[in-house]
């Protein structure tokens, strides 16, 4: 079983939430680069969401700790397809998902709709709409911190919206940075390395929380539907052209992809899972 992590003690008030900003801040991707592409690296492939919602399954670190916390109502920031909150619809007696696609909302409404399980969506980037939304007995909010500039206000709209426990889950480290050597080698351009969760931790901390974290194996996840799939989802991370793709193909094979079974470049073997409670 996955053991609680101990981190270092919290660093001076301020420091790791501007520390936070500044990290992702250097993540910005030139305007020369973006410029030459229609489709943007920040947009949302709802295929692929919806893909991980249907192969999940209750079980892991993540789901577990917000099972101790119910049965009751479940808020899911940044649900996408609900790969978060759909494994926990035997538990849930409500469910709010807020997301900023309203295509990924329509995906988890179907699939909510399959398990019976009673479900609002509600558009918007929180934490700026999280006036509109109720508060829940659970909020869970997974992949989405390396998302959030600021993390302060994000994570402390998410304890004010749970009357029991958040439960977060993300990769160790920013899940871009896998992609670095593709940037180097197709844009000639050095990539960040930080934050890591490790620095979420120290953000939790200044804003007066006291997070357990575990670091836990993670699940298998499932391949691309094929090679052209993945050529594609990471084009548009890398903003190239499409008539680009056989250049990247061969980076991909370079950099150890199997055509035959194309999974994401890199991929973490672990998952931290970060939780604390409320009230």
């Amino acid at each position: 079983m996955a053991e609680p992590v101990r981190q270092r003690d919290a660093i001076r008030q301020g420091d790791a939430i501007r520390r936070w900003r500044e990290l992702l801040a250097a993540w910005a991707i030139p305007e020369r680069i973006t410029a030459a592409v229609a489709d943007l690296p920040w947009t949302p492939p709802t295929a692929v969401f919806a893909r991980r919602a249907d192969a999940s399954r209750p079980g892991g670190e993540s789901w577990r700790r917000a099972v101790r916390a119910l049965p009751g109502t479940l808020l899911d920031v940044g649900s996408g397809a609900g790969a978060a909150s759909l494994p926990l619809a035997p538990h849930v007696t409500h469910l709010t998902a807020v997301d900023v696609s309203g295509a990924m909302l329509s995906a988890l409404d179907d699939r909510a709709a399959r398990l019976s399980l009673p479900t609002s969506t509600i558009v918007g980037r929180w934490p700026d709409i999280a006036d509109e939304v109720p508060p829940s007995d659970v909020v869970v909010c997974h992949h989405v911190f390396y998302n959030a500039p600021d993390l302060d206000r994000f994570a402390a709209a998410l304890s004010a919206h749970a009357r029991r426990r958040v439960v977060v889950e993300l990769s160790p480290a920013h899940p871009m940075r896998p992609l670095n050597p593709l940037w180097s080698r197709l844009h000639g351009l050095t990539r960040p390395d930080g934050p890591t969760w490790m620095d979420a931790i120290q953000v939790l901390r200044e804003l007066g929380l006291d997070p357990g974290a575990t670091l836990w194996p993670r699940p298998p996840r499932e391949a691309y539907a094929s090679f052209a799939d993945l050529i594609a989802t990471t084009r548009r991370r890398l903003c190239l052209p499409a008539d680009r793709d056989d250049e990247l193909a061969s980076a991909l094979i370079d950099l150890g992809v199997d055509p035959a079974r194309p999974h994401d470049l890199g991929t973490e073997e672990e998952l931290v899972t970060i939780w604390w409670n409320v009230g």
